[in-house]
Order: structure tokens, then C-alpha cells, then sequence
């Protein structure tokens, strides 16, 4: 069942009274805080490049935002799309903004490659084959996007 259709769960997790970002106050595998979001990249990535931007504060929606917020979360989007794009060759950048399960405004970035798994299609997780870092490969990556995040 859709954690939406609990209507007294899903109005605690958009009010942000449950959501779990707002009460650790921040994202878990955060690598950089941008000018209004965080940037996080979990080891347990559904590809490897992936990268998430979280907004600091709680929000569910891009409509949700006064316009300078919301230009704020896109000059982030796009630093952290340049930065993922550099560190990753990536040839195609995906991006998704759901909040169906956590209702807190985050993006995913995907990095495509020429031949990885779910060339031609969309990424789908439940088909990761898990690891997608090779050993310390997960530790360098980190490491090159947060000095690519630096240096933009």
C-alpha cells in the first residue's frame, strides 16, 4: 500500500513532523552542502555516479518554493549535474524527483554510460546487481565529486 493513502502518515511525513531527513536534520551519506540542498551519494547506489540533491529545508514539491528558493535549488541541480557529468563521463544525464515514499524535495541524478546495464531503458533498482563500486572505486568517486563540486 501507498504510503499516501494512510492520510494521517502521509500528512505527518509533508508537514515534515515524521519525515526522517527533518528529524536526523540531514540527509544520511551527505558529501557537500550546496548554496540550498545537500548532496548525497550513498555506496548502495543503483549505478555507479549516482548522486541525490536534498533541500535543506523541508519542502514536498518544486511549486512549493518561493521563486528565489526555487532558482537556488536549481543552480545546485546544475552545479551538481556538471560536477556528476565531469567526474563520471557520462554521455547522458538522467534525472528524477518522486518523494512517493519520502516526501522531502530531493533529485536523483543517474549518469549514463555507453554499456551500462539499462542502456536504451530506464534505470529500474530492483535489477541492480549489487555492488556497484568495485573496492575503494566508491571512496574515489566521492572523492572526485566532492573536489569537482569545489573547484565549480
Amino acid at each position: 500500500m501507498a504510503v499516501w493513502s494512510d492520510p494521517v502518515r502521509w500528512t505527518a511525513l509533508t508537514r515534515g513532523d515524521d519525515c526522517p531527513i527533518c528529524l536526523r536534520s540531514r540527509p544520511n551519506d551527505v558529501i557537500a552542502t550546496l548554496e540550498n540542498s545537500w548532496v548525497t551519494a550513498p555506496e548502495s547506489a543503483p549505478i555507479a555516479g549516482y548522486a541525490c540533491l536534498v533541500l535543506r529545508r523541508h519542502a514536498v514539491e518544486l511549486h512549493d518554493l518561493a521563486p528565489e528558493e526555487a532558482s537556488a535549488f536549481m543552480r545546485d541541480a546544475q552545479r551538481l549535474s556538471r560536477a556528476v557529468a565531469r567526474v563520471t563521463d557520462a554521455v547522458k544525464m538522467n534525472y528524477e524527483i518522486h518523494g512517493n515514499t519520502l516526501p522531502h524535495l530531493h533529485m536523483h541524478f543517474f549518469p549514463r554510460r555507453r554499456g551500462d546495464p539499462f542502456e536504451d531503458r530506464a534505470i529500474d533498482p530492483r535489477q541492480v546487481a549489487s555492488p556497484v563500486y568495485a573496492r575503494d572505486e566508491y571512496r574515489e568517486y566521492v572523492d572526485a565529486l566532492t573536489i569537482a563540486l569545489r573547484d565549480d
